[in-house]
Formats: structure tokens, sequence, C-alpha cells
């Protein structure tokens, strides 16, 4: 009998209406499963095998199958048979149609079955061969399954290409993850994956091809896209290419794709470099402002114990502008974390801080984080924290709209009464050096008798926009 795709009749010969006690009339046109169902295993051999032909374009044998038919009189017959299905394909190659040639071997397993005989007969052992030669094959595909999951799961990538064209016969999940999970079976690659052209992935193929001699490279990288209407994506890969031998000529068929998708690892690799080259510039601008703190603090000190306590202060303020950014990777800073950072050690009531969320870059965090302590320190000192109902206001904002410059207000109240000094110290001279110097922006200083206040200017280029 021939069957189509789906498993309908579309020729039956008079043997096998005897087989099945069936007419061409009740047969064609009309789904072997429906005209002969089987839920039971030998219906799931027989489905398999059927599938196995149309998905690979190759012959199937099941040499022992047992598939009951409904009787037309109603009930169930129990039959046995053996059944080659062999692929019908047309002028291009398309498989649409399958053959079945099958035996009804119902009798042979009748007479191995009866204990009565004094003997075997021939035919009983040549039964007893297909049933075996059955439980072997079905073993085998067994293996072969297992073994396919094995690849199909692996967590590095495989491809299987034959023919000079590389037709792709078998991926992976691994592999159709890298490209997209695009649709590549029985397609050359340059059907399936144009953009890899220009890459240099084609003749590389060809030449294993053509040399049988084995190639690959580590962490290459490669230029894809999931779709044709998404942007291309980088991705980075350690892979081999291996010559496939026929096992009988050593005639070279195809070539064997494996490898690791590394595209994390290099991303990795690559921010691992820039926060090194970027420790090390940190690093070296941090020992530049320590020696200029350490020199200004004891240039300009009353004794040697204040100079210390001062030192320390300015170096534990740097150390805390540090902690913030390296929880941030070194990537940017709040502001609002930066000014409570400085006051942790003062009452959170004598505080009083309004504005918009605003993001520092690097550079910005750790001078404001000094310009914020040297403030604070002055207003212990000398200023509204130097009493116990002093407090402090700091506002700030983003000049035209959100795209200009940052603006920053200190207003200190309740304090003693304050008055232009006649020299100015470390202090002062620090925060107008990193406002103007580091961060290029303004710094503007008011004596009054209410207390002292500040304005400090903070260029655009010193924010990270969200």
């Amino acid at each position: 009998m021939v069957l189509d795709p789906d498993f309908n009749f579309v020729a039956v010969n008079p043997a096998y209406e005897t087989a099945t006690q069936r007419s061409r009339g009740e047969l064609l046109g009309r789904n072997l499963f429906d005209v002969f169902p089987n839920d039971g295993e030998g219906g799931q051999l027989l489905r398999a095998s059927f599938r196995r032909v149309f998905d690979t374009g190759k012959p199937d044998t099941l040499a022992y199958i047992r598939y009951d038919l409904a009787r037309p009189g109603g009930g169930l017959e129990e039959r046995f048979w053996t059944a080659v299905h062999m692929p019908l394909a047309d002028e291009h190659g398309t498989v649409g149609h399958l053959l079945q040639n099958t035996v009804d071997v119902t009798d042979l397993v009748r007479l191995r079955e009866a204990a009565s005989l004094p003997f075997r007969l021939a035919e009983t052992r040549l039964l007893e061969r297909a049933r075996e030669a059955e439980e072997q094959r079905r073993a085998l595909l067994d293996e072969s399954a297992d073994f396919r999951r094995l690849f199909q799961q692996a967590p590095g990538f495989f491809a299987v290409l034959c023919g000079p064209d590389h037709v792709f016969t078998f991926t992976n999940d691994a592999y159709m993850r890298l490209i997209g999970r695009r649709q590549v079976i029985g397609k050359p690659i340059r059907e399936a994956l144009p953009d890899l052209a220009g890459q240099g992935f084609y003749e590389l193929l060809d030449g294993v091809y053509q040399t049988g001699q084995s190639t690959g490279g580590e962490a290459v990288r490669l230029v894809m896209r999931n779709a044709p209407d998404e942007p291309p994506r980088e991705i980075f890969v350690d892979f081999s290419y291996d010559a496939i031998r026929d096992r009988d000529d050593g005639r070279i068929t195809g070539v064997f794709v494996q490898g690791m998708d590394r595209t994390e690892a290099v991303r990795t690799q690559r921010r691992q470099r820039l926060l090194l080259d970027e420790l090390n510039h940190r690093v070296k601008n941090t020992l530049a402002t320590v020696q200029s703190i350490a020199s200004q603090t004891l240039r300009s000190a009353r004794d040697l114990a204040s100079g210390r306590a001062d030192f320390e202060a300015r170096i534990l303020a740097l150390s805390n502008a540090h902690n913030l950014l390296s929880a941030q990777e070194w990537a940017s800073a709040e502001l609002a974390e930066v000014i409570a950072g400085t006051f942790s050690a003062f009452d959170p009531a004598r505080l009083d801080i309004d504005g918009p969320r605003v993001t520092l870059a690097p550079k910005a965090s750790i001078s404001l984080a000094l310009v914020m302590h040297e403030l604070c320190t002055n207003a212990s000192k000398y200023g509204a924290l130097s009493c116990e109902r002093g407090t402090v206001r700091i506002r700030w904002w983003i000049e035209d709209g959100g795209s200009g410059p940052l603006m920053i207000e200190w207003t200190e109240r309740g304090g003693p009464p304050t008055r232009q000094p006649e020299r100015r110290g470390f202090g002062s001279r620090m925060i107008g050096g990193v406002v103007t110097g580091e961060l290029g922006g303004a710094f503007d200083a008011a004596y009054d008798r209410e207390g002292f206040s500040c304005r400090i200017k903070v260029p655009e280029d010193a924010l990270v926009q969200d």
C-alpha cells in the first residue's frame, strides 16, 4: 500500500486487501489509523516508522510488530507482521509518499507458540531471528536516541553539514540559540545564514571539505542578526570544523561543527580590562589628591594634633566617596547619597535636603564629596552645626529645563554670626580649587549676619544623563 504524508491511503494492491479483509473502496482516501486504530505499542511503532521515512527520506524496517486488526463484523483479531517502508520521492527529491511492503507472519507466530509441536520448523527459526533482529534494532534506536539527546542538550553547540554546499542535517539546542532559532535544516549554509558573508566562515568550511584538514579559532568575533529586520549583534565563539568521512572509502562527505559561545566571557574580560584601566587612572588621581590634602592640611594646621585630625577626616571623606562609587562599579553615584554620607554623623533633623534625582559621573562624585565634607567641617567648627539649634539647608536643581548645569545652594541658619575671613584657609582654597579646577564650575560664597551661604555651579558634562 501507499500512504501520503498524512497517512491517508493512496493505493493498495489485492494482496493488501486480502490480508486486511478490506476492499480498495473502503481504504482509498481514508486515514490508516482511522481504519485500523491502535493506541498501543504497535500503533506507536508504526507511526514512528512512518515519520522516520518522511523526515529522513530513508527506508525503515519493522522486522516484527504486533498490530491487531478490527474484524469487519466487530472485535479485534490478533495479528503479527513484518514490514518495510520505502520513501517515494519526486523529481526534486521531496518525499511525497510512502510505500509499505508488509508480510503477515501471524501463522508463523502461531506455530512458534504451539507447545504441542515436537520440533521447531524452519519458519519458526526464521521468525525467531526476525524477532531478535527487531529487538536489536529497537535497542539500537533507543541508544541512538539517547546519544542524540546528549548532543541535543549539550552546553556546547554542534551542527552537521553535508556535501560541498554544506547543507544542514543536524543542529543541537545550543546552536539554535546561537543563530536565533532560524530554521536551517535542509538548507545550504550560504542560504541559511547569509549574514555570515564576508566574515571568512564559508571559506573555512570549503577548505575543510576540500582538504580534510581541521580548523578553528578561539574567541572569534562574528556578527549576526536574529531576524532580517533586527539590528546585528556581536558574538564571540570558540569553534572547530572537522571533516566527516565515509566509513567505507574515507571520502569526505561533510563537516562537523562544534564550539562554545564565549560572548559573555569576552564581554566580562573587556569590562575587567576597562575597570583595571579606570582603577589605574583613579589610583593616580587619588594619590595626587591625598598628596595635595596632606601638604595643604599640614601647612595651614595650628598644631600637629589638629593637623592630624583634619587630615584623617578629609581622607575619610575621600574613602567614603570611593566606597559609594565602588558599590556602583565606578559607574556613577547619586548626589543625594553623596550628601547623606557626608552628614551621617549629625542629627538628620538639623539637615534640610531637597532636589531632583541627579546622577554624578565618578570624577564629580569624588569632587563634590570632598567639597561637602569641607562645608560640613566648617559648619561644625564655626557655623550652624557648632551650636545646638543651627541647621543647614541644601537645595539643588538643573537649569534650562533639566538640560543645563547643576546648581547647588548651601544655606546655614541658627548659628553664630559670620563675617568675611581675613585670610582663606585650606578648606576654602580646596573648595574653590575643586569646583573651578577639577569640575570647571563656579563657587560663590556669602558671609551674612544670618549665617554662611554659598552657591556651586557644576557643568552638565559632570552629570550622567538617565
